[in-house]
């Protein structure tokens, strides 16, 4: 992977109607790498990548694309990235392959040359025994594969996807991910948001996690479990009414913990010894599991993804 940054974002700011929707934020994308935007709706991840792909102007701070300013040229900035919205905003008007073509005409693609890029991007995502279809035929998965191959037909130097998976059934979404790893793997620069932690574990090599649209952490999801929480957690159900007589009893075998609702989440040095020492105090709603991002972004703001 390359270390040179393909976006700078810093002190990113924006502001709807007087409402801070993200509130100076700073980080950069490396070109060749899949970087995300973890967090729950409302954290301001997409109001970040709108302000990135020039739909939506910059409020405060700056933000550079491929070297260029958004303020400045925009223009060449959409020119070369892929975008890739919640919706599927696919025309159903038309075949697979017209939807594919009437897109590259938008960027001048020659038809020859557009033909020929689109019947590579419909084998790349399987669906060459679908060109010929209407969109309304398509399942749910397909339409997100033949979306994500639209923003793939000018050849772009990133694909930005917002919430890419969003409404697929898991085995839509494996699909899905295995595609974005092969172009990945193929040298495409990815920036997604998503608000699914095993789809940030899957597929981002760094991420940022957004709350309120300020950015809390960023790393690699290795690096942010490593930091906030180890390599293992110990929940003890129901053990919140006794979480001071807990930890104090084995504070010695704990790098910390955290209380939420009645569950007392435990962070050991080991996981098993620390299950054994909990056995001998006779508690039985007790769980020992890997280290995940939810629990760090638990840790960071004392509610998980699905509570916000």
């Amino acid at each position: 992977m390359h270390t040179e940054p393909v976006i700078e974002a810093c002190d990113l700011v924006k502001q709807y109607k007087g409402i801070t929707a993200v509130a100076g934020v700073d980080f950069q994308v490396c070109r060749g790498e899949c970087f995300g935007l973890l967090g729950p709706n409302g954290a301001g991840k997409s109001s970040t990548v709108k302000m990135i792909y020039c739909f939506s102007p910059v409020t405060g701070g700056t933000i550079k694309v491929l070297g260029m300013d958004v303020r400045e040229q925009p223009r060449q900035i959409k020119a070369r990235l892929g975008v890739v919205a919640q919706e599927n905003n696919l025309d159903p008007e038309l075949t697979v392959m017209q939807n594919l073509l009437s897109y590259a005409g938008f960027y001048g693609i020659p038809p020859d040359a557009a033909r020929q890029r689109a019947q590579e991007l419909l084998n790349f995502f399987e669906l060459a025994d679908r060109a010929g279809q209407k969109v309304d035929t398509l399942s749910g998965g397909m339409k997100r594969k033949l979306t994500i191959a639209r923003g793939l037909i000018n050849n772009p130097d990133i694909l930005i996807l917002d919430e890419p998976t969003t409404g697929l059934d898991p085995q839509a979404r494996h699909m899905v991910w295995q595609r974005l790893n092969n172009l990945r793997d193929r040298g495409v620069t990815l920036l997604l948001t998503t608000h699914y932690l095993d789809e940030a574990h899957q597929l981002c090599d760094r991420l940022v996690i957004m709350y309120g649209g300020k950015i809390l952490e960023q790393g690699t999801p290795h690096e942010l479990v490593a930091k906030h929480i180890g390599s293992e957690v110990v929940e003890v159900g129901r053990g919140s009414a006794e979480a001071g007589s807990i930890i104090g009893q084995v504070a010695q075998l704990i790098r910390g913990h955290l209380v939420v609702g009645d569950i007392l989440y435990l962070y050991p040095v080991d996981g098993r010894e620390l299950m054994r020492e909990l056995g001998r105090l006779r508690l039985t709603r007790l769980s020992l599991r890997p280290g995940t991002l939810e629990d760090v972004f638990l840790k960071l703001t004392g509610k998980g993804l699905g509570e916000v």
